[in-house]
């Protein structure tokens, strides 16, 4: 198979980032990253959620190049699909297209409140009201997983799409001390004791770029 190549941008301000990563890890695709620095206007626009372009992540394997969370997860689902991308189960695999796709078209509010920093930690911080319908209703996309599969993936004992589009949500959790009931913080826990999600995160810690308007006290 030739050679796979992943644009991303910062691993400890990027979800979109994160969350192509995580679904070429979860493919077993073999690929090289392709950092874009954050000091590039377009990339610092689509951080500060300032841009409706999502231009990371971006995956170019075989003469094909696809952006897009979505887009890449069907493509590497089409391309491997021995690798457990989405349930076997034909009602619990569509669950999770549902689910994975509201995650990628809507939570605004949340995105904007809680901006993913995975280097931060806020013990006290006041979630603005717009953003609390979104936190309420992950919590309520999570219990309803966690209650029907079992844990303790969202799809049960490995991880799917699914997990990969909903990592980012844990980490914006645990930056700004979101409370959580013990089943839904033991999901979080999963998701941070994942290998791929552990791999991340070092590389995350030892990121020297810094975003001003991400690293104010709220």
């Amino acid at each position: 198979m030739a050679q796979a190549t992943l644009t991303i941008s910062s691993k400890n301000y990027s979800s979109w980032s994160l969350r192509g990563w995580l679904l070429c890890k979860l493919a077993g695709l073999d690929f090289e990253e392709k950092p874009v620095s954050i000091d590039d206007p377009d990339t610092r626009q689509e951080l500060l959620l300032l841009s409706p372009t999502v231009r990371v992540p971006r995956l170019a394997h075989d003469g094909v190049e696809v952006w897009d969370t979505l887009a890449i997860a069907n493509y590497l689902h089409d391309t491997f699909p021995d690798a457990g991308m989405f349930p076997a189960d034909r009602k619990a695999r569509a669950h999770c297209r549902a689910i994975s796709g509201e995650m990628h078209s809507g939570f605004f509010n949340l995105r904007s409140a809680l901006p993913m920093n995975i280097k931060a930690r806020h013990a006290k911080f006041k979630v603005f009201s717009g953003a609390r319908p979104d936190i309420a209703h992950v919590k309520e996309i999570w219990s309803e997983c966690l209650d029907a599969y079992g844990g303790p993936f969202l799809f049960g004992a490995a991880p799917s799409v699914a997990d990969a589009m909903f990592a980012p949500v844990c980490t914006r959790f645990r930056t700004y001390a979101v409370e959580l009931e013990p089943k839904l913080q033991a999901y979080c826990d999963t998701i941070f004791a994942w290998a791929p999600m552990k791999e991340w995160e070092e590389a995350a810690k030892a990121e020297p770029d810094e975003m001003v308007e991400l690293e104010v006290e709220f």
